[in-house]
Parts: C-alpha cells; structure tokens; sequence
C-alpha cells in the first residue's frame, strides 16, 4: 500500500478512447485491468474526464475545410483538431465498462469550457485557467502523484508535468498508459519527463 500522502491519477479512460471509440487510442483497453490492480495499493484515487460540450473549439468539424489531426492557431497557442470525442452524457464519454475502481474520491472533469482545450488535470490549455485539482490536493496534504492512462503524449503527458511544476513528487506508470504517437510524441513525452525528473516507472 503506497503512503497516506500519495495519490493515484487515472486518467480519460473513456469509451471514445478505447478500441471502436471516436479517439480510439490503440490498446487503450489493455490498460483497464491494470489500472484496476494499481488502484488496490493507493488509498487515495482521482479520476478525469473529458467532458466537451457538442461543437467545442478542438473538434475539426467545428473549422471549416480541416481534418483531424491538422493543426491551428488558437487564442491560447497552437491546438491539434481532434474527431469530435467525449461529449458530455454520451457514451463516448462514460468510463470503460470494466474500470472498477470503487474507492475514488473525487472525478475531475475537464475540456467543458467550449472555446480551450484542456489536456492536463492541472490546467486548461491556456496554462492558467484552473481545474482545482492541483489545490484539492495540496488543501489535503498530498505530495506525491502517480499518473496513469490515456493518452501517454497528451492528457498524461500534460497532466504529469503540471503536477510536477506544482511542486508534487511524480511518476508515470507506462505500462498503464496508452499513447496516440502523432509525429513521434511519445518519444518527446519519454525526453520531457526525464529534462523536469518527472520518474517514469
């Protein structure tokens, strides 16, 4: 059992990231059991989710004459347009079916805001909106964050650095993640966490 003051972050395992889902993330099923075995040695467990409005900003069918996966210029800085995925009570946005983990004590949901993207757990995708995760945890004395699941080069990638940047003790569990690898991602994924001692077990 890890400490009192560590806490396991799983992240968008959702059905529009799982095989047949609109984001499917390869082999994003394979991790769910994983994750379920990983929740038993935490005593402490947060669960995302993204959770977009129909039309949000990110989704290619809201820019005219783009594909998914091209990139734009927002307000904020640069965003890849994604398929439309995770809208709000749909079951693209549910969690897998199997993910069993009982114990959870708080879901973080994020991406509602229509016109920013929100990767990290931490902070929406201008870097300085908040979600409030980074001061629930902090309000309840944790200091440690493992991170796992979906997608490896994104929504785990940004989530592990803001709370690295937040001052936590992190590492991710790799074998508990999937990754999406546009344009080799996960390796720049790989090459960030080691330049921030971000641990990647």
């Amino acid at each position: 059992m890890r400490k009192e003051t560590d806490v396991l972050l799983v992240i968008d395992v959702q059905n529009d990231f799982c095989p047949g889902g609109r984001l499917a993330v390869p082999g994003g099923d394979e991790i769910v059991h994983i994750a379920n075995r990983l929740a038993h040695g935490f005593q402490h467990v947060v669960l995302t989710q993204d959770w977009h409005p129909a039309g949000h900003s990110s989704f290619a069918t809201s820019h005219a004459g783009k594909s998914p996966f091209e990139m734009v210029t927002m307000d904020y800085g640069p965003q890849t347009l994604w398929p439309d995925h995770c809208i709000q009570n749909t079951p693209g946005a549910a969690f897998h079916k199997d993910l069993d983990i009982p114990h959870a004590e708080l879901i973080i949901r994020k991406g509602f805001r229509k016109g920013i993207d929100s990767y990290s757990a931490f902070f929406e995708n201008d870097h300085k909106t908040p979600t409030g995760l980074g001061g629930y945890l902090k309000e309840r004395g944790f200091t440690h964050v493992t991170c796992i699941g979906l997608a490896f080069d994104y929504c785990v990638r940004y989530s592990a650095e803001d709370a690295r940047e937040l001052g936590f003790d992190t590492d991710v569990i790799e074998a508990a993640c999937r990754a999406i690898d546009l344009d080799g991602s996960a390796d720049a994924t790989r090459t960030s966490f080691a330049e921030r001692g971000i641990v990647l077990a």
